[in-house]
């Protein structure tokens, strides 16, 4: 087994261990033999964006999304107008979608147009007009640098950056970040600037109609879940398919390979999640914290959440704190569960300071790197690996290629709701084969609202 190296503030430690509920040895396949051990690769330059050209994605017209399975947008079944939700949950669901139009714009930019801005939102009233104005802009800063401000002044929209082609085989890609307002507190509280927890005061902000059963028989849009408890921002994700988009928040928990987000909730479900604190190497509560925490996460292939409906995996937590794998408990007693975040960031640093996220993919797995003024501990760099198949665990559609994957981890899924089942009889079928793309920003068109900066997007590959 490869040994997973920490940096922590430029010191190298090492990150060992089984955690309760971790998936027993496994033969090694032809991919794991091949990534023991990998040599570190030396990155190169290949694609760079500091947004010094002025963005024109605001200006850029509407066009309704048809939402078939032959949109420009369609994924696969869990779309928005997916073949799931109808099987689950009609005639609710082909009744609620009727009750609303959903607009887009894509506009790629960027040295030979290398990134793609997707920017979507809900018409609930079906007259032609988004009902607000997400979108890309460029912004300066206080020290005159241009940067590029992601905007959504709505929860029902969504904004997001993607590479317009899928990524090579072995690359590095980072992310700069200088201002963050997806929720989470500021100076102590909640509530700041007219927002609680990001979201602008306003009636009936729910998660209408996407849920991870399907719509929900019976309820108008106004008597659905509120998503005001839950806010947060995808720093930079990995996911397994190269079209990248906002789309109900359902969908995507189906098509993530490595995620580094952050999920700043105080529904009743978060008062069990954890946050390591890296000066004292021990797991806190999310109570304790700032919800301002990032989660470094890597996919499961194996082990998916029934409480989602099967529409989404655990996860497996790397953290200065040790691994923990979402499908246990861990701590005293067993008291956490579900999250364990990794650090917690200090919005109000910004944007004098800054944040730089990155994930590598090279011959073994994946790399999470997070940079910055952490909560606790000050400026630090963290380094977290985690191999294609490690301790039998894999990550989840690792192989770009068919030939990086021999079938082992297939399997079938059944996904219940109000009207019925549907089965996806093949999750990981051998012959398959799943690009990387990324996606920086908000992919949820029902969940999330508020904006961020973004000055440095950089894709780097292997020299020689």
């Amino acid at each position: 087994m490869r040994r997973r190296g920490l940096v922590v503030g430029g010191l190298l430690t090492l990150a060992l261990g089984m955690q309760p509920g971790m998936s027993p040895e496994a033969p090694a396949t032809a991919a794991e033999q091949a990534a023991e051990p990998a040599p570190t690769p030396v990155w190169r330059v290949l694609r760079a964006e500091s947004f010094t050209k002025t963005l024109t994605v605001n200006s850029a017209p509407w066009v309704r999304d048809p939402q078939t399975a032959t949109s420009r947008w369609a994924v696969d079944q869990f779309d928005d107008n997916g073949r799931v939700w109808h099987a689950i949950s009609d005639p609710a669901m082909t009744r609620q979608l009727r009750t609303m139009n959903v607009y887009r714009k894509r506009v790629a930019f960027g040295t030979d147009g290398w990134l793609t801005a997707e920017v979507a939102a809900v018409d609930k009233n079906r007259n032609g007009i988004p009902d607000s104005q997400p979108g890309l802009a460029t912004t300066v800063l206080p020290d005159g640098q241009r940067a590029a401000r992601i905007s959504e002044p709505s929860w029902d929209a969504g904004v997001v950056i993607r590479p317009t082609r899928a990524l090579p085989a072995a690359y590095r890609v980072e992310m700069t970040l200088r201002g963050i307002d997806f929720g989470g507190k500021r100076h102590g509280s909640l509530q700041y600037a007219g927002k609680t927890n990001g979201y602008r005061t306003g009636t009936c902000k729910t998660a209408f109609p996407w849920t991870f059963s399907g719509a929900i028989p019976g309820r108008p849009r106004c008597r659905y879940p509120s998503v005001t408890k839950e806010n947060g921002f995808y720093f930079l994700t990995i996911l397994d398919h190269a079209n990248g988009a906002p789309h109900g928040n359902a969908g995507i928990h189906y098509r993530r390979k490595v995620v580094l987000d952050s999920y700043n909730s105080q529904a009743s479900w978060s008062a069990s999640n954890a946050i390591c604190n890296p000066a004292t190497g021990k797991l806190e509560s999310t109570l304790a914290g700032t919800y301002n925490a990032v989660n470094a996460a890597f996919v499961r292939g194996d082990a998916f959440r029934r409480e989602n409906n099967n529409v989404g995996n655990q996860y497996f937590f790397r953290t200065p704190c040790g691994d923990f794998d979402g499908a246990g408990r861990w701590g005293p007693d067993g008291r956490y569960r579900d999250l364990a975040s990794s650090v917690e960031l200090r919005p109000e640093l910004l944007p004098t300071k800054r944040y730089r996220f990155a994930v590598e993919r090279d011959a073994s797995g994946y790399t999470i790197e997070l940079t910055g003024p952490f909560r606790h501990v000050g400026q630090a760099t963290y380094r977290l690996h985690h191999d294609f198949v490690e301790d039998g665990r894999p990550i989840w559609h690792y192989n770009q290629t068919p030939g990086e994957y021999d079938g082992r981890f297939d399997r079938s899924l059944t996904h219940t709701g109000p009207a019925g089942k549907y089965v996806t009889r093949h999750t990981w079928p051998a012959g398959s084969a799943y690009p990387d793309s990324f996606v920086i920003g908000d992919p949820h068109l029902n969940f999330y609202e508020g904006s961020a900066v973004v000055d440095d997007v950089r894709l780097l590959v292997p020299t020689g």
